[in-house]
Formats: structure tokens, sequence, C-alpha cells
């Protein structure tokens, strides 16, 4: 009758220590939105390098928790704790930033020097978003009342860069460096469901069937002495955005002098895959009910919404203003692109251009904006960094 007992105690004491009984309501939704996640990333392929660590880890840390925990003095921390010390401390960002650049061609960004201005345009969600934050913060609703620091790492999201973000938010605001992670690189993957909407709204069909002039080549003289000028006007006009900007050009300095191309192709391949794969899971890591579903955290995935459709906006916008100045030779639709999303934004572009004319080709020439709009970004985050940090 013993052994009986001991065996019927030992079923219910795992039982009670298993996720049915410690989970709560929340990290069931959580462990939904995930599902719906990796459905999206395997069945629609929407950005799946992105989209499916980020869900994987999402629906981990809802199933288990101590995944994310911290060590303590009697016990070590979960996996995904470490991992994500390269998330809080900023080491993962700007080796994603060297690994876009030795995958990054600026040869369309120098054969049309007009995109930088498209790229800019795009960064306008960025600085609305930050004056909408503080304007909602000095309403006094509860809990939904951001500092200026937040407001700026809020604001970062419009970038559709995810790196961007987690980089600035670490610096500014820290605690709130989980939601806007998972905003920032959610809305990145998500690009091909949130633009075309914006971009069709915003343009004519006559627009939209612009076929535009083939580029001029580009020297490899020009694509060596590109990523050190611009590194150095950078680095010495915003020095806060010397790390970021200082690694891509690095690696598209590799990729273009022809001389490292091992490292280069290291940079650009194992060393992106095993970032992203880190990167990937502990952001969706930091998803955990009791945190996500809170109304600070929905009120930053709304206004990070915002901030993604204003930069799409502004970048159409300047596309039609360019249209117009230039007697219909620029396809408004590539300014979309600037918002930095590589290469997903010029992806789109190019999707929705050849729904109105079949024979268009818009890819390369949204390539120019696209690239800017990285570099824009990380301008940007130095702006936002030195002004409140």
């Amino acid at each position: 009758m013993q052994i009986i007992n001991e065996f019927v105690n030992s079923i219910l004491d795992i039982l009670r220590s298993s996720g049915f009984m410690t989970n709560d309501w929340r990290n069931y939704i959580m462990i939904g939105i995930a599902c719906i996640l990796i459905y999206l990333a395997i069945k629609k392929e929407f950005e799946p390098l992105l989209l499916l660590p980020i869900a994987f880890g999402m629906m981990m840390v809802n199933l288990y928790p101590a995944i994310m925990a911290e060590p303590t003095a009697t016990a070590n921390g979960g996996l995904f704790y470490y991992l994500y010390q390269g998330v809080k401390l900023g080491i993962y960002p700007p080796l994603i930033f060297l690994g876009i650049g030795a995958m990054t061609d600026f040869g369309p960004l120098i054969a049309n020097p007009k995109s930088f201005l498209l790229g800019a345009a795009a960064q306008l969600g960025i600085f609305l978003t930050f004056i909408g934050a503080i304007f909602i913060g000095n309403l006094g609703i509860p809990n939904l009342s951001f500092t200026a620091q937040e407001a700026g790492s809020i604001a970062i999201i419009g970038g559709a860069d995810g790196p961007t973000a987690i980089f600035v938010t670490s610096k500014l605001a820290p605690q709130l460096l989980g939601p806007i992670a998972v905003a920032a690189y959610s809305y990145m993957a998500l690009v091909p469901i949130i633009q075309p909407p914006i971009m069709k709204a915003l343009t004519t069909k006559k627009e939209r069937a612009v076929v535009m002039e083939q580029l001029r080549p580009v020297s490899k003289l020009e694509k060596i002495l590109f990523p050190i000028i611009v590194t150095i006007l950078i680095s010495l006009l915003l020095p806060d955005a010397a790390t970021l900007v200082g690694m891509l050009m690095l690696g598209n300095l590799m990729r273009e002098s022809g001389v490292v191309s091992r490292i280069a192709n290291t940079a650009q391949n194992e060393l992106m895959n095993i970032i992203t794969i880190f990167l990937g899971v502990t952001v969706g890591a930091t998803a955990s009910g009791e945190v996500f579903l809170s109304p600070q955290t929905i009120g930053i995935i709304i206004l990070g919404l915002l901030a993604f459709c204003f930069g799409t906006a502004g970048g159409v916008l300047f596309g039609k203003l360019m249209f117009i100045a230039t007697k219909g030779k620029v396809n408004p639709l590539i300014g979309s692109a600037g918002v930095s999303a590589v290469p997903m934004a010029a992806r789109v572009s190019q999707k929705v251009g050849q729904e109105e004319n079949p024979g268009n080709f818009l890819l390369m020439h949204a390539m120019g904006p696209n690239v800017s709009g990285v570099i824009g970004s990380a301008v940007a985050a130095g702006v936002l960094i030195s002004i409140l940090g």
C-alpha cells in the first residue's frame, strides 16, 4: 500500500510542477500567437529566417519560463538568459550589421545618389512617432506614460531595423528591450503584409506602372571608396552612430575589396546565421505572457506599427514628389523600400510594381533606397542617442 501511495504522490508532484498547473491564460495566448507566427513563417514564407526562431523562442518561454530565468546563488540561469546577454549588452546588433554589409551591394545607391533622399524620407516615421509617444506620455494615461528616452526607443521601430532598435533601446531604455525588440523584428518579418496596402493607397496605377531607366555601371574603385568615405563622415558627424555604421561598412569593404573573401563569406554566412539564431530565439523569449500582455507593451506594439506605417508612407510620398520632379521617371513604389528591412522591403516594391506591369523590374532600383535606409536608421539612432542619452 505504501508503494502505491508513493507512486500516486510522485504522479501528483509531477502534475503540480507541470506547465498545465504553473502556466496561466496569458501564457496560452502567447503560445497560440507563436503557433500562428510559425504557420506564417513556414506556410506563407514571411521572412522565415527571422520569424521562425522568434516564434519558437516565444513558444518556449511560455511553455517553460525557466529557460529565461536569471542565475541565483544556488542555481544557474536558463539557456536563453545567457544567450540574451548578447542582446542586452548590444553585442549582436553590430555583428548583424557586419553581416549585412558583407551581403549588400551598394552599387544601386552609388549609381543613383538620389536614393539617399528616399532612404531619409522613410525615417519620417521615427520622428513622428517620437513626438506622438511624448504627447501620449503627457496625457497622464495609466501605464502609458513614456519618458523621452522610452519614446525615442519606441520610435526607432519605425526604421524597420531590428538590430538598430535593440542597439538604441539597450542604451536609452533597457527596461523596454523585450517588447521593443519583439515589435521591431515582428514588423520586419511582416513587411509583405503591412506595406502593400499603404503603397497602393498612396499611388495611382499609372505611377505604379512606371518603368525606370537602367542604372549606370559602378566601378570597383567607387565601391571600395564608398564604405571608407561613409565611415569617416558619419563617425565624425555622429560619433554615436559610428559603431553600427562602422561595422556595416567594414562588412561591405571586406566584400568589395576582393582580398579577404574567406572572412567576407564567413561574415555573410556562418556568423550571420549563428547570430540570427541566437538573436531570434532570445528576442522571442522576451515575449512571456506576463510581460507581453500588459497595457504598456500593447501601447508599444501599436506605436511601433504606426511608426512603421508612417515610415513607409513618408518614403512613398517623397517618391511621388520625385515622380513629379523628374516628369515621371521615378516609380514612387521604390520609396517604400527606404525603410531598412533589407532586402524584404525592396522585394515588396518589386512585387507590387509587377502586379501593375509584369515586365517591370524595380528590384535594383529599390535596393538603392533600401540600403540607404539602413544607413539612415543608423544615423537616426545616433541622433536619438546623442540627444537623449
